[in-house]
């Protein structure tokens, strides 16, 4: 027999090995994942060394996962594969706000917070209000939807970045929305920062010449009573690399204007000193089907 005729041999027993498989699903998933595989081994003669370095790059990443980092989301992030995945299970109800990647750093618990309060515990140098209202498709508002709301500081770091820095919690909260449905909270400007590159998959960036960064950002997952949860992103209008997010999750739908405010009134409804940066967006979530 040939090379080639013996290596379809090995995929066609591998594939028939999972004949047994209970379940439907997950039979199908590992055939098809064994059959392109076996398809990228051919088309590109990977070679026994390739092959060794690949495995390593996988051990690395797993290695390099702890509570509070996620190196494995995070090459599926800059695979676009996250993008993609979410991007085919994100059809929703016209008007409803798009959904984004949940990138890796929803890595700890959002400490409950009362609306208005502010999350930047580390005083960042812009000070910021973000309101709004949740609704529902058809513009009913959502009393009591959950906001799970977490972002970087004004430096470009998380919390879990920095634990000798940044209290545990920092820009994170648990928000409710009131009876109309309207959430408010004090923060500070998120700043682009760079995803981590100091394991297997900054290693990768730089092999293929990509840049790390991610433009300036606040992440939310939003649900309610008899309606699907979405989980997005508000990005800051303006901010670099807006056109060359390193894990490929902008939408246009979601820049939103930050604009600077001088109304000394508001800002003394909100608590924070005058001019103020403010973010004004419904949030729109599909019902249930």
């Amino acid at each position: 027999m040939t090379t080639d005729a013996i290596a379809s041999s090995v995929t066609e027993e591998a594939v028939a090995s999972l004949h047994a498989t209970a379940d439907p699903r997950l039979r199908e998933l590992l055939t098809g994942l064994v059959r392109h595989l076996h398809d990228f081994a051919r088309e590109t003669r990977l070679t026994q060394q390739e092959w060794e370095k690949a495995i390593a790059f996988l051990t690395a990443t797993g290695q390099k996962c702890t509570d509070t980092r996620q190196e494995f989301i995070l090459l599926s992030d800059v695979l676009g594969l996250s993008m993609l995945v979410e991007t085919l299970n994100g059809d929703r109800a016209e008007g409803a706000t798009e959904s984004t990647v949940l990138g890796p750093f929803h890595m700890t618990e959002s400490p409950v917070r009362a609306l208005g309060d502010d999350i930047d515990l580390v005083g960042g140098t812009e000070p910021c209000v973000v309101s709004g209202r949740v609704r529902s498709a058809d513009g009913t508002p959502l009393p009591g939807a959950v906001l799970d709301v977490w972002q970087a500081d004004d430096q470009g770091f998380y919390d879990v970045q920095q634990p000798d820095v940044q209290p545990a919690g920092n820009g994170r909260g648990l928000f409710t929305a009131d009876a109309e449905g309207r959430f408010w909270f004090r923060t500070c400007v998120p700043a682009p920062y760079p995803i981590p590159t100091d394991g297997p998959v900054g290693d990768l960036l730089r092999a293929t010449g990509r840049h790390p960064y991610r433009p300036a950002h606040i992440h939310f997952i939003v649900g309610a009573e008899g309606h699907t949860p979405v989980t997005t992103h508000i990005f800051v209008a303006g901010s670099d690399y807006l056109d060359s997010d390193a894990v490929f999750a902008v939408k246009r739908s979601l820049v939103q204007d930050f604009a600077v405010t001088d109304d000394p009134s508001l800002a003394a409804e909100f608590g924070v000193p005058n001019p103020f940066r403010h973010a004004r967006l419904d949030l729109v979530l599909e019902p249930n089907a």
